[in-house]
């Protein structure tokens, strides 16, 4: 599944704002991250100081143990005087990407592993244990774009 700490989230920017009103380089230059929804909102007087507190965020995510591909930045554009950027928050897996990974487990995983789609979810069953945690290492290596976590392993 791909869900995220909402809590975590929280935390890692509000500590990304007291970070950024305490630097001495953001100083000034109208530095501010808001969160509102799903949304981050980043604001900064140039483009490269809103790259710049991005990468404030970016580092409290990874401190806070969430994962970036849960987050989904898209690039600086400018808004009267300022640059904004806008992240939202991916939760959930998309149909396309469980279809790719319902493929990837048919594939290359062990024989006696079922998986089906559940809404965002993307179930795997076994009797094995030992081929779950196969199974489970592959979708590790695989390279999607979502965030996953594995939950209710029995």
């Amino acid at each position: 599944m791909s869900k995220i700490d909402s809590m975590e989230v929280d935390n890692a920017v509000n500590q990304a704002r007291k970070e950024v009103e305490q630097r001495y380089d953001f100083k000034g230059v109208g530095a501010d991250i808001s969160m509102s929804g799903e949304t981050i909102l980043i604001k900064a007087n140039t483009e490269e100081r809103a790259n710049a507190v991005l990468d404030v965020l970016q580092s409290k995510f990874i401190k806070r143990g969430l994962s970036l591909k849960a987050l989904d930045s898209g690039e600086p554009f400018a808004s009267g005087k300022e640059y904004r950027i806008e992240s939202k928050l991916k939760e959930g897996i998309d149909q396309a990407a469980a279809k790719k990974l319902n493929k990837l487990i048919r594939d290359e995983g062990p024989k006696s592993v079922k998986s089906q789609i559940q809404g965002d979810e993307l179930r795997v069953s076994s009797k094995s244990r030992d081929d779950l945690q196969t199974t489970m290492a592959l979708l590790k290596g695989a390279d999607v774009d979502v965030a996953l976590q594995f939950v209710n392993f029995r």
